[in-house]
């Protein structure tokens, strides 16, 4: 019998079929966080994806060197001919830095009715801003109630809400008030508090889900939250419920974590999570 490397005819019809999902995100050069996190991980889901590049960053784990924006027309044109091309079935937003490039990408996605994940990345694992002080106001007056789910981290809702984030209690009231203002669901990750147990609340739809996670001690990478959303907006693309898709996204990013890849350097490990289906 003659080898036929992509299976089955049916396989390769499924194939051809596969979900769509654009990431509009800046580019890590160490393909830890940003599209190439979010690309691994729609590749894991079996969702085909596109991205819309916003800047190009110099970074390794736990340091952020340079950011170099993208012309926020070409921003726009990346995500205008996305949509052009391809039967999109579910977009996130990752890092968009700047004012001038958030309001291009918005003028695009204006009417678009598909699922909408916005990770609101503001500062990098390594503590290096990633989004200039003016374009926090857009997050909140424009972008924010455009989305299916916002998914900040602690020192995102502390951002957002001007008060620190410090136990579960905070996390409840953080995201109340959030969903109260914005009226969209919000993720809220607890993974900053460090406790044992790694807890996540997913306030949509006036109930609050609870995820939880043993808490993997012992690793320094980045890209959590680039991998989160990304496993939610593939399971969006998929047709999965939100509460399904947040439930499949936290199994995924522990066991990216747990899994973790690491290379020995003479003054320190470096490493990275490890995106497999």
């Amino acid at each position: 019998m003659e080898y036929n490397p992509f299976g089955t005819l049916h396989e390769l019809k499924n194939m051809n079929q596969l979900p769509v999902a654009l990431t509009i995100a800046g580019s890590d050069n160490s393909a830890g966080a940003g599209l190439q996190a979010d690309l691994k991980t729609f590749s894991a889901h079996g969702v085909y994806g596109l991205t819309a590049v916003t800047c190009v960053v110099a970074e390794v784990p736990g340091k952020v060197e340079s950011i170099q924006p993208i012309d926020p027309a070409v921003v726009a044109a990346q995500v205008r001919l996305s949509f052009d091309g391809f039967p999109v079935a579910a977009m996130k937003t990752g890092m968009l830095f700047s004012r001038e490039i958030m309001e291009a990408v918005l003028e695009v996605i204006d009417g678009k009715t598909i699922p909408l994940v916005v990770d609101p990345v503001m500062v990098a694992t390594s503590g290096d801003s990633l989004l200039r002080e003016d374009a926090v106001a857009i997050y909140k007056e424009r972008l924010f109630s455009k989305a299916t789910l916002v998914t900040p981290n602690l020192d995102e809702v502390a951002a957002l809400l001007g008060r620190p984030v410090h136990d579960l209690a905070a996390m409840r009231e953080a995201g109340r008030q959030l969903t109260a203002q914005y009226g969209v669901s919000f993720l809220i990750k607890g993974g900053h508090l460090r406790d044992a147990v790694a807890t996540d609340l997913l306030f949509c739809d006036g109930m609050v889900h609870e995820f939880r996670a043993p808490f993997v001690e012992g690793v320094s990478t980045h890209g959590t939250g680039c991998t989160y959303s990304a496993a939610v907006t593939s399971q969006l693309a998929k047709g999965l419920s939100l509460v399904e898709a947040v439930g499949d996204a936290k199994r995924f990013v522990t066991r990216a974590i747990a899994h973790h890849l690491r290379w020995k350097k003479p003054h320190g490990n470096t490493d990275a999570l490890h995106h497999f289906a």
